[in-house]
């Protein structure tokens, strides 16, 4: 007996196709047309998509569902910087520099560029950091923004009422400093020594542990001896990191930072401590501005070259395998829009080795499909019925779909480097090309498997199957007449 065709499977794979489309669309699509010599002109224009205004859920998701473009495609700056560590002691040097590392990326996403890379390279005693800025044009104020030493300050509320005024941001509400009437002390991250991670002996909860210096200490005792009850907040390049409450003086020169952290948000606290409290001196080395004219060309040629190898592909399969090509290649539309909705609400950021990479993906996509066609006419040549034929060919070539795929996986993984080993690539180029490379991948097994099979079980029919199934039907109908006669 024949298994029931997937349709379900079918509609959820449309659903899906429909969902990915909308989010794959500009954001600004017009639309004209004539209807009975009427003109009709509109403009659909899609919103971004916002899980933050769901009601109860407040699920912190916003996209606007835009494609984000390299440096290499729509131009920008890149920065390289230099960190002077001649006055931090060799212990505390990798810690400094990845503190400075944090500080300059959190810059970054404070001016705006969502797109940016951050990259660090130790070579002979040179610690260098890597920005690059796509879209951003005035090349001077990125790197007075990025380029200059964090400053760490320890600010308490005035005696006496104060009349500053507080000023929000209009487009930003919740820019609102709620301590920006406190004033300095004029203890600065020149006075603390250092801030490290540890666990309480009261709870084991992890607390964020500073000591400071013989200068520091003094001016430390004297800001919580008259603090007490009341809040000292440290300020990180103007921006508040944290506002512990003093529950006594402390005089001994060092002091913990409690409050429920996880032990996440306890090292991110103290890398952003670390980085006042070890000043490194930094300097530009090179300074580039890269135009949008040369990367627009260059995609402009690679999406074109890329579309006609993709239509090459398209015809190859229909030529060689007929209707089976056709669904093939409607499974390869499904892959491209599903992919490049994926890419939106990432988002990735397409540079022109993401380009190659996702080319790359759609060929090994297409020898998915051809693994298993082969292995369906070797089983269609050895007389089993059609269905058999295609169970079995999917289940064969599988084997030989999850080799392949696994090994160049685990190329990807290599070239990407999540785990930032010094003796493997860095480069961001290289890491682009990576990442699209295995998300198309992933992609093109659910297409490739699923919606190719679930194609070939509802549309394709073994001939002499449909023709039995017709006689059976006609015999059927034919005994139940007879039983009413």
């Amino acid at each position: 007996m024949n298994a029931k065709p997937p349709y379900k499977t079918l509609f959820f794979i449309m659903i899906l196709t429909v969902l990915a489309m909308f989010i794959a669309l500009p954001s600004k699509v017009p639309i004209h047309f004539k209807v009975f010599n009427r003109e009709i002109a509109y403009t659909f224009e899609r919103p971004p998509l916002d899980l933050t205004q769901l009601p109860k859920l407040r699920i912190p998701f916003r996209r606007d569902l835009e494609l984000r473009m390299g440096l290499d495609i729509q131009g920008g700056t890149r920065v390289t910087l230099q960190a002077d560590m001649t006055k931090i002691s060799q212990s505390d040097r990798e810690a400094a520099f990845q503190s400075t590392r944090e500080i300059i990326a959190r810059r970054v996403d404070l001016y705006g560029v969502s797109e940016s890379t951050v990259q660090t390279s130790i070579a002979n005693d040179q610690y260098r950091i890597l920005v690059e800025l796509p879209g951003v044009t005035n090349s001077s104020e990125a790197v007075a923004l990025i380029g200059t030493t964090a400053q760490l300050d320890f600010r308490e509320e005035p005696a006496s009422p104060s009349t500053k005024k507080v000023s929000a941001n209009i487009e930003n509400p919740q820019s609102l400093d709620p301590f920006a009437i406190y004033e300095s002390t004029g203890l600065t991250g020149k006075d603390l020594q250092r801030s490290g991670v540890q666990f309480s002996n009261k709870d084991s909860q992890p607390v964020v542990t500073i000591e400071f210096t013989n200068e520091g200490q003094k001016k430390f005792a004297e800001i919580t001896q008259r603090n007490i009850g009341k809040r000292v907040v440290i300020y990180l390049d103007d921006i508040p990191v944290t506002a512990p409450m003093v529950n006594e003086a402390i005089v001994s020169g060092s002091a913990e930072i409690s409050g429920g952290f996880t032990i996440e948000a306890a090292k991110q606290l103290s890398i952003q401590l670390n980085a006042g409290a070890l000043p490194v001196p930094i300097q530009v080395v090179q300074q580039q501005t890269i135009g949008a004219s040369l990367g627009q060309d260059a995609v402009t040629k690679t999406a074109r070259a890329g579309l006609i190898g993709v239509g090459l592909v398209a015809l190859f399969m229909i030529l060689l395998y007929g209707w089976k090509g056709v669904l093939a290649d409607l499974a390869l539309a499904v892959y491209a829009v599903i992919t490049l909705a994926i890419y939106k609400l990432i988002p990735v950021t397409l540079t022109l080795p993401g380009i190659a990479g996702l080319m790359l993906s759609i060929g090994m996509a297409v020898d998915s499909n051809i693994l298993i066609f082969e292995r369906m006419k070797e089983e269609l040549r050895a007389g089993r019925p059609f269905g058999l034929a295609m169970k079995l060919g999917f289940g064969r070539a599988w084997d030989s779909i999850k080799d392949a795929n696994i090994a160049t996986l685990f190329t990807c993984f290599i070239l990407f480097n999540p785990f930032e080993f010094s003796f493997l690539n860095r480069s961001g180029m290289v890491r682009g090309f990576a990442f699209t490379l295995a998300l198309g991948i992933g992609i093109s097994l659910f297409t490739g498997i699923v919606v190719t099979r679930t194609l070939l079980r509802i549309f394709l029919r073994d001939p002499a199957e449909s023709v039995m199934r017709s006689r059976n039907v006609k015999g059927v109908k034919e005994k139940l007449e007879g039983n009413k006669t």
